[in-house]
């Protein structure tokens, strides 16, 4: 980062800022969903057995929020080198950035509090990547493998980068299922990417990803098993979001079309998870958004995993991704294209063990509604425990 600051100490700075605002955060944010009746009572497609708040993604923002507090003071009183470093290609308008993640996260908090229709959540989620795609956050020119040319994407990339960046805001969303499993992916994908970030010089990107790093190990302390708060969408949409602009900051600099899958890698667990959960609730000819619980970590569980080992079974199969798309960035085109196949094959013999792709939802006639139901065959021995365990409160049972 050059001038007269050791390099590690603003991106220290941030790291410390984001993680101690988190830690402190937390609790605050626990009683606001308590108070809120922000609160994730057991269903038979939920793991936890008890209520547990949410809206966890208060002590994330806030974490995230803090960083960038102390690097603008870093900047203006200290000395510290500009990260807002504008490109040859690309032009950000980073005030536009801010107002995006606040529309993230308010879209978020919404959901925890009033549990917005899908159409509802799609549209904040759409209003946050317009916001960022107008302040200039778009994917450029991507240089093809093949030879020297450039491939423009022209007025397609507005649209395409909206996509991408709702894809991202998405596949951390519905990851998070696990206490600790979307923090603990987003932190070991955020500091992958704020490595990466730092090879490349984008400052601007290494910054955004270390204060996510930060932020999600910080809330991680209260939400790894047994989990006293989870992040709620108000921290999976927010996290998912950073993320993905996080990656553009980076990617958008490099245009190479096999760089462009690095972004891809890195979240290839929650890519997969989501691809899965598409093709086998379409083989079972029911909705894309009818929850079932087919996801990775409820086939873990079902293999005879408890809770932490499912957890640490998917941060060890993140953290594999990620190492090898740092590896990726530091070799040649056709090297590249080699390490990525044979990490997706990797991944997907992985899937294909766990039988990812195969439906889990039987229809199913509910006396106490009339109604025929959807429900995955454990689904009714779960909720009778359930409903017995939630009868009386946490918080009731604690005094």
């Amino acid at each position: 980062m050059g001038g007269f600051v050791p390099d590690w100490i603003p991106f220290s700075s941030l790291f410390a800022a984001a993680l101690l605002t988190s830690l402190a955060a937390t609790p605050l944010a626990r009683r606001i969903a308590v108070k809120l009746g922000a609160i994730d009572k057991p269903t038979g497609r939920r793991v936890n057995k008890v209520p547990v708040p949410r809206m966890g993604g208060i002590a994330i923002f806030c974490g995230i929020a803090a960083a960038f507090a102390v690097q603008y003071v870093g900047t203006m009183l200290l000395g510290w080198p500009v990260v807002l470093v504008p490109s040859p290609k690309l032009r950000v308008n980073y005030w536009m950035l801010v107002l995006a993640f606040c529309v993230i996260f308010g879209t978020g908090l919404l959901d925890d509090k009033f549990s917005l229709k899908p159409a509802q959540k799609l549209a904040g989620q759409v209003f946050a990547a317009v916001i960022a795609v107008a302040g200039g956050l778009v994917i450029g020119d991507i240089s093809s493998p093949l030879g020297p040319e450039f491939i423009s994407l022209g007025w397609m990339a507005y649209p395409v980068t909206v996509v991408y960046l709702v894809a991202y805001v998405n596949i951390i969303n519905l990851i998070d299922g696990l206490d600790g499993l979307a923090a603990g992916i987003s932190a070991i994908a955020s500091f992958t990417m704020f490595v990466l970030s730092v090879m490349a010089g984008r400052l601007d990107a290494a910054a955004l990803s270390i204060a996510v790093t930060g932020s999600s190990l910080g809330f991680l302390r209260y939400n790894f098993h047994p989990a006293s708060i989870f992040m709620g969408d108000s921290g999976s949409l927010t996290l998912g979001f950073a993320l993905g602009c996080s990656s553009l900051l980076s990617v958008t600099r490099f245009a190479g079309l096999t760089t462009i899958i690095v972004p891809l890698v890195i979240a290839a667990v929650p890519i997969l998870d989501t691809l899965s959960a598409i093709v086998r609730r379409t083989r079972a000819h029911v909705s894309i958004g009818q929850a079932d619980r087919g996801h990775i970590h409820h086939r873990l569980m079902d293999e005879g995993f408890d809770q932490r080992q499912a957890v640490l079974v998917m941060y060890a199969w993140t953290l594999m991704l990620c190492l090898g798309s740092v590896v990726m960035t530091q070799v040649g085109t056709w090297p590249r294209v080699g390490i990525f196949c044979a990490l997706a094959a990797a991944s997907f013999l992985f899937a294909h063990k766990l039988h990812l792709f195969e439906p889990v939802l039987l229809h199913h006639y509910n006396p106490r509604t009339g109604k025929d139901e959807l429900i995955s065959p454990a689904d009714d021995a779960f909720e009778a425990e359930a409903e017995k365990q939630s009868e009386q409160h946490w918080w009731e049972r604690d005094k």
